[in-house]
């Protein structure tokens, strides 16, 4: 409903550009041998003007304007309250149903505009898909190659203004232009004579002239939206209110008429303010890597650059309490570092070289030296706003649900005042004047803002408040969902346990060559990535240093067997190292093997065999630890009614073993990929929805068939963010009932927002029909309803 209008003329790429300038006027790039190269139109406060140019450049540059109509805001002028920060706008790119492009229009940020531009837009046959951010002010179009331009024509005629991309400030916010607060208190002021001029009887004409004054400085914009909207079949809050005001006017209710009109404006201005709020939710998350960064340049000399300027391999060094500006791996020196801003958990992590510094985080302690691994847009923190911002775009239930509810609400409630207007007076004698009026009230509460901008807000401040402890939430449909779960799976190693376990057991065959098993081991286990291996081939090279470092072997032909282990040829022989399954499968476990991996296994340990094609030859005992957190993750999982199981390729003995230790439900081991997905299916059987947290391979299927899939320790990997439903930026599972909670909370208030706003519609309705509602009664509810609601969806930033 804001009406933040920027004139801003975007031109196509094949003509000449058009580029915003910070102080509201707009410079002129040409292409054409420099000729007219900076073309500067200098209006006062933030005017701007939408030109066509045709410049004919002959020896003298002659520039001809046909200037197609004025794209004045609102309200003019050169202050206002703080404005919203908005995120630049990506690249176009091609996709395989053509090309993507982001546009940024100022003057959409309500259900309103996005009406309005999507039945614009939907009847292009060069259009297959799009995407509003009424938050960021963006729309997504997807379309034919070529078909820019119309696409950008189509929305000028609207009586907006697109933007395009600046490739010279992606890497940077835009600020919103400020709007002054003078001509809508010029306006209220002469709102308020023209009403006391009628209360004390004094000259009608005195009345209607400041109330003509008033309509003149607060609606002129509203009426201008208000018959592009009629014009274009939508009858949209502005063309509601155009006829109200109109009607009121004609029923010679100047001071009334007036005072709706400004009231409309305020609110408008108010309820824009609020919105700003959620906005800049999202830009305190870019504000927490710094501008600057001291970088080393080739002489040795440190010099403090612009951090999107630096290139990935440069060396930046950090001060003790600086944030650090870009992603990064330590070269020299140790520090304490606060990676709250990151993970939400303020508690410091020491770091040394070879350690992982994240852009945003705080250095508390000493100086250090990292290299740079990510470039500006492409740091951790940079990957989660933009996730966020993506997640936006992806409506909840419940948001779609009021959508197609507003979308039939107003044309009934018009249907009804029609009604009322004509019906009373013809059947039952009625007064034309008195219903008339009764219909103009219902005009005025026939918008559905209040109902239709409840959802985004609470569903982006759900989204604001995630990112901030460290959630990252790929859409409102899973924050809404979350509410819903029953079940959540887990995978055991690097979920529940630490993930960093250790060999405790090593146990050759009495005639086999222990430190032949260590180096095939090693050699096996050095080509995979699960943790197990890693405990194996750790171990195995400590042992060989121990006795004189003996060389390493290759690997041919190596194979992963999910959910059993690998294999591989080691000089012309066949190995294998994996599971008791594994060694089942081949008939190769003895009963006296069996027997003591099954000792093993109860004492919580995952025992490995080393096998060749005729029998087994060496027997490790790996063990992992319990996360501190996990406990306590898993109690407050109960406490939420949420029951949990544990789906880990590991054998039963140590599933039950670690299960028992923490409190989980379901246990089931020796799972492969398949296993995991149907014990998923039989979770889902009773209708509850059910959450699986893990990585790897063997979580694959299981997680695709999740309601809701979980990845940990998505900080600094790329593929947990992309793919994740939720992505928990570090490894503590606590923050899955924070995540649960907060869906609750989100949920709880969408039906507050509901519930209310539909509360208001139908007891002003009920109180015109009865005679007892008036215009500026039903501005104010429909105002008030719309504020209260953006208020009550902000409450969960504080969540």
């Amino acid at each position: 409903m804001t009406r933040s209008h920027r004139a801003d003329s975007i031109h196509y790429a094949e003509r000449q550009q058009n580029v915003v300038t910070a102080d509201g006027g707009h410079a002129h790039r040409h292409d054409d041998n420099g000729a007219s190269q900076h073309h500067r139109h200098s209006h006062e406060c933030g005017h701007a003007h939408e030109h066509v140019h045709s410049h004919a450049h002959e020896q003298q540059a002659r520039h001809e304007h046909e200037h197609a109509g004025h794209g004045h805001a609102d309200h003019d002028g050169c202050c206002s309250h703080e404005a919203a920060v908005l995120t630049p706008l990506p690249a176009a790119s091609k996709r395989a149903d053509g090309i993507e492009t982001t546009i940024r229009i100022m003057q959409m940020d309500c259900p309103t505009e996005e009406a309005l531009i999507r039945g614009k837009l939907d009847g292009m046959a060069a259009v297959t898909g799009l995407a509003f951010n009424l938050m960021q002010r963006t729309l997504t179009v997807v379309h034919a190659p070529g078909a820019e331009p119309a696409v950008l024509d189509a929305i000028r005629s609207l009586g907006f203004v697109p933007e395009l991309p600046d490739p010279a400030s992606r890497a940077q916010s835009i600020a919103e232009p400020a709007r002054p607060w003078w001509p809508l208190a010029l306006a209220a002021l002469a709102a308020i004579v023209s009403e006391a001029a009628t209360w004390f009887g004094v000259s009608p004409w005195l009345a209607g002239g400041f109330a003509g004054f008033a309509l003149a400085l607060s609606g002129i914009g509203t009426y201008r939206k208000g018959w592009i909207a009629v014009r274009n079949g939508n009858l949209n809050i502005n063309a509601l209110m155009s006829i109200a005001v109109t009607g009121a006017m004609a029923l010679r209710q100047w001071p009334e008429a007036a005072m709706v009109m400004v009231l409309f404006a305020l609110a408008e201005r108010i309820e824009a303010m609020s919105l700003d709020r959620a906005r800049n939710a999202i830009h305190a998350l870019m504000q927490l890597a710094p501008e600057k960064a001291t970088v080393q340049q080739s002489d040795g000399a440190w010099l403090s650059v612009e951090a999107k300027t630096v290139p990935i391999g440069a060396r930046v060094r950090v001060a003790p309490g600086e944030r650090v500006a870009l992603d990064g791996e330590i070269v020299l020196g140790e520090s304490s570092v606060n990676q709250a801003p990151i993970t939400g958990e303020s508690l410091p992590v020491d770091k040394g070289p070879g350690d992982a510094v994240f852009a945003g985080t705080i250095n508390e302690a000493g100086s250090f030296e990292y290299r740079v691994t990510a470039s500006a847009d492409g740091t951790t923190l940079a990957r989660i706003i933009h996730a966020v911002e993506q997640a936006q775009g992806n409506r909840a239930p419940t948001q779609r649900f009021v959508d197609r509810f507003a979308r039939v609400y107003t044309p009934i409630v018009f249907a009804c005042a029609l009604l009322v207007a004509v019906v009373p007076p013809l059947v039952a004698g009625g007064m034309w004047r008195e219903w008339i009026y009764r219909a103009l009230v219902m005009l005025v509460i026939a918008c559905p803002c209040a109902l239709v901008i409840s959802t985004p807000v609470a569903i982006v401040s759900g989204l604001a408040a995630a990112a901030r402890r460290g959630i990252l939430v790929k859409g409102g449909v899973y924050l809404e969902e979350g509410r819903k779960l029953a079940w959540l799976a887990l995978d055991k190693t690097g979920t529940i346990t630490t993930g960093a376990p250790a060999q405790t057991d090593f146990e050759p065959q009495p005639d086999v060559s222990a430190i032949d098993c260590r180096r095939i081991a090693a050699a096996l286990a050095g080509r995979s990535d699960h943790p197990v291996s890693r405990a194996i081939a750790k171990a195995a090279a400590q042992a060989s240093e121990l006795e004189g470092g003996r060389a390493t072997v290759s690997v041919d032909s190596f194979e992963a067997l999910p959910g059993r282990g690998v294999a591989g040829s080691i000089e012309s022989t066949r190995y294998w190292l994996g599971n008791a399954r594994l060694a089942r499968e081949r008939g190769l476990l003895l009963t006296t093997v069996e027997a003591r991996a099954d000792e093993l296994e109860r004492l919580g340990r995952s025992v490995v065999l080393l096998m060749d094609e005729a029998r087994v030859l060496a027997l490790f005992a790996v063990a992992d630890t319990v996360k501190q957190t996990s406990r306590a993750a898993l109690a407050q999982l109960h406490a939420l009614g949420i029951r949990t199981a544990m789906l880990t390729g590991d054998n039963a003995h140590t599933a039950r073993a670690i299960a028992a230790e923490v409190g989980i439900d379901d246990v089931r081991g020796d799972q492969l990929p398949d296993d995991k997905l149907r014990a998923i299916e039989s979770l889902s059987a009773d209708g509850g929805a059910v959450g699986m947290v893990g990585d790897g391979i063997n979580d694959a299927p299981a997680l695709a068939r999740a309601r809701i899939g979980f990845a940990m320790g998505a900080m600094g990997s790329d593929a947990a963010i992309e793919t994740a439903d939720v992505a928990l930026m570090d490894d503590d599972l606590r923050k899955i009932p924070a995540f649960v909670r907060l869906s609750r909370s989100t949920y709880a208030v969408l039906v507050q927002n509901i519930v209310f706003a539909l509360a208001i519609k139908v007891i002003f309705l009920a109180l015109t029909l009865m005679g007892l509602g008036t215009m500026w009664m039903a501005v104010f509810a429909d105002a008030g309803a719309s504020l209260i609601v953006v208020a009550n969806g902000l409450r969960l930033l504080r969540r």
